[in-house]
C-alpha cells in the first residue's frame, strides 16, 4: 500500500499587489484504493492543491509537506513526480500542435517506465483503451488536444491515466464541460483503472453529479484555503441540497 500525505500545506502566488496566500494549512492523507472528493466554491483553493501536488512553478509552498511513501514530493521535479506515480488530469488540458496524440502517449509511457513499450502490445493497449472511452481511432493521429472538444480533451486525460497507470491520480474538475453521456464514459474509465490498479484518487469537483458514478470514500469541503468539514458520501448529498452558505458564513 502507498500513501500520499499532505501536511499543514501553505501555498501562495505572486500577484500585481504582491504575494497572495491561497492554501492556509491543508492536511489530507490518501491511501491506495481510496477515493477522496474535494468540493468547494470557486476560489477556495481546490485547483491550487492539485497544481501544487503536480509541481506547477506558479505556486510557492511557504509551509508544510507533501510526502509520497515518506519521500519529499516538494524536492522532486515535475517529471520525477510523474515517474514516482503522481498524475494530474487538468481542468483545462493544453493543446500541443505538431505532436500527435499517439507519439505523446508512447513518449510519456517510455519516460515513466524507463523503457519503450513493446510496439505490438502497446498498439493493442492504446486501441483497447480508446475503444473503452468511445474515442474514434482517428484521434490517435490528431495533434494532442488540438481542435478537440471539451469532452474529447477530458476523455484524452483519462486515456493517459489508463495507459500510464499512476499510483495516485488527481482529477481537477474532470466533470466540467461534460454532457451526461460523456460524464458516464469518463467516470466508467476512472472506475475501471481504479479497480484494476487499486490507485488512490483525489477528485476535485464543484458538484455531486460525478459522485453518482465515482463513489468517494471520503468527502472534504474546501473553503478559503482550508478544509472546513470532512465526512463520507452523505456529505456530498448534503452539499448538493444546501450549498456552501453555512461554510462561507463561518469563514
Amino acid at each position: 500500500m502507498s500513501t500520499l500525505e499532505i501536511k499543514d500545506l501553505h501555498v501562495q502566488i505572486e500577484t500585481a499587489e504582491g504575494p497572495k496566500q491561497i492554501l492556509r494549512g491543508v492536511s489530507l492523507t490518501i491511501n491506495s484504493g481510496e477515493i477522496h472528493a474535494v468540493m468547494g466554491p470557486n476560489g477556495s483553493g481546490k485547483s491550487t492543491l492539485a497544481y501544487t501536488i503536480a509541481g506547477h512553478p506558479k505556486y510557492e509552498v511557504t509551509g508544510g509537506q507533501i510526502l509520497l511513501d515518506g519521500e519529499d514530493v516538494l524536492e522532486m521535479s515535475v517529471d520525477e513526480r510523474a515517474r514516482a506515480g503522481l498524475f494530474l488530469a487538468m481542468q483545462y488540458p493544453v493543446e500541443v500542435p505538431g505532436v500527435t496524440n499517439t507519439n505523446f502517449l508512447r513518449t510519456a509511457k517510455t519516460a515513466i517506465d524507463g523503457q519503450a513499450p513493446a510496439l505490438r502490445t502497446w498498439v493493442k493497449d492504446v486501441k483497447d483503451a480508446m475503444e473503452s472511452l468511445r474515442m474514434g481511432p482517428e484521434m490517435a493521429q490528431r495533434d494532442l488536444n488540438t481542435g478537440f472538444s471539451g469532452g474529447e480533451k477530458k476523455r484524452n486525460e483519462i486515456l493517459q491515466m489508463k495507459l500510464l497507470k499512476p499510483r495516485f491520480a488527481v482529477l481537477d474538475e474532470t466533470d466540467s464541460g461534460l454532457d451526461i453521456d460523456a460524464l458516464r464514459v469518463v467516470s466508467e474509465g476512472v472506475n475501471q483503472i481504479h479497480e484494476e490498479t487499486g490507485n488512490g484518487i483525489l477528485l476535485i469537483t464543484h458538484y455531486s453529479r460525478i459522485l453518482q458514478y465515482i463513489k468517494p470514500d471520503f468527502v472534504h469541503v474546501f473553503v478559503d484555503g482550508r478544509i472546513a468539514e470532512e465526512g463520507g458520501p452523505e456529505l456530498a448529498t448534503e452539499l448538493e441540497s444546501d450549498g456552501y452558505d453555512r461554510f462561507l458564513a463561518r469563514a
